[in-house]
């Protein structure tokens, strides 16, 4: 078994063939970790130094790839931390191959011990899934051999399991909210002229990124603070090679000819992942369009045949109200070793 080091961006060509392929066999394939997010987070918000790991077998087979950055903090804390980490990538991992994470994770742990290893001090390793081995497994083997570590809950994502049906669902939720949700749709229905729609072939992708990027501006202080020109050249390119991938669902609700909402969603895999979304709060706020549109996505997932409406990080009521599931996300801490 053997580690190649790629300290550029050039290291994401390198592995472009074999990036997808090796994570669609790994226990975390997530969209947050394909070679299109991965590669685009560090071109628009990548900062520090580069370090992608590649383990291949001594027959030259990659089983997993760390894609790792170092920064330095004000006080001089050198940390490690996974590309994507920590606000815009909602589930990150190392990217083993099925079967293959203790041999990676040893090859991991190999290089951090080397000479060619950066000088480092801890290793922060954010926003694990719950069904990857790497908070247990790789915590155990760091503590093995001496170093610091720290395992905790990050954070939840509430995630609703789809029935079959979109009576199922809704059969699912409790009397009220039932009864919410229908007077909420029925009262959106009944105020005007109500369309909504997914971007397609047919619409100007740049031009529907920019509305949803306005709506998301008007929706809270916060949020028009969060999307600096920065972030908006990371959502555009973002927007641009996950819709070439098909995996881009960026959905909007009109009415009487405004655009009232919008949501921001992957289509990956047997899931639909609710990534960030906007409203317009002045003008229809009385309609709850957030509400009515997240709604309509849901039904659609169904009708899509998906598994999972994946909420993703963050423990807001409404994800509950609508049948999100906790699902726990992990951070992992590795720090320097304890005596000699």
């Amino acid at each position: 078994m053997k580690t190649e080091v790629y300290t550029d961006a050039a290291g994401f060509a390198a592995l472009h063939e074999e990036w997808n392929p090796l994570l669609r066999h790994s226990a975390s394939d997530t969209i947050f970790l394909t070679w299109e997010w991965q590669s685009t987070w560090w071109e628009h918000l990548g900062e520090g130094e580069l370090y992608l790991l590649a383990t291949r077998t001594d027959g030259g087979r990659l089983i997993g790839i760390a894609p790792l950055y170092l920064t330095t903090s004000d006080d001089g804390l050198k940390t490690l931390s996974i590309v994507g980490c920590r606000d815009v990538s909602d589930y990150l991992d190392l990217i083993t191959a099925s079967g293959q994470e203790d041999g990676v994770y040893r090859a991991l742990l190999d290089w951090l011990a080397s000479d060619e290893a950066p000088t480092w001090d801890q290793a922060d390793l954010c926003n694990i899934p719950a069904a990857s081995s790497t908070h247990s497994v790789l915590a155990e083997m760091a503590a093995a051999r001496g170093y610091r570590v720290q395992t905790e809950v990050e954070d939840v994502c509430p995630i609703i399991f789809l029935p079959s049906t979109w009576d199922e669902y809704l059969s699912s939720l409790d009397r009220k909210q039932r009864h919410e949700l229908r007077r909420k749709l029925r009262k959106a229905e009944h105020s005007g002229q109500v369309n909504w729609y997914v971007a397609g072939e047919e619409h100007d992708l740049v031009a529907e990124m920019e509305a949803f990027i306005e709506l998301h501006q008007r929706s809270a202080v916060d949020k028009h603070q969060f999307m600096d020109a920065q972030m908006k050249g990371f959502f555009h390119a973002l927007a641009q090679v996950l819709h070439e991938a098909g995996w881009l669902q960026l959905a909007f609700i009109e009415i009487n000819g405004d655009k009232a909402a919008a949501m921001l969603n992957f289509d990956y895999r047997d899931s639909i992942l609710v990534y960030n979304s906007g409203f317009d709060p002045q003008k229809y706020a009385w309609l709850s369009p957030g509400i009515v549109l997240l709604a309509y996505c849901i039904q659609r997932a169904i009708e899509l045949g998906r598994a999972k409406f994946d909420f993703m990080r963050g423990a807001e009521e409404y994800k509950f109200r609508f049948g999100g599931q906790p699902i726990e996300v992990y951070r992992l801490l590795v720090g320097k070793k304890i005596g000699p």
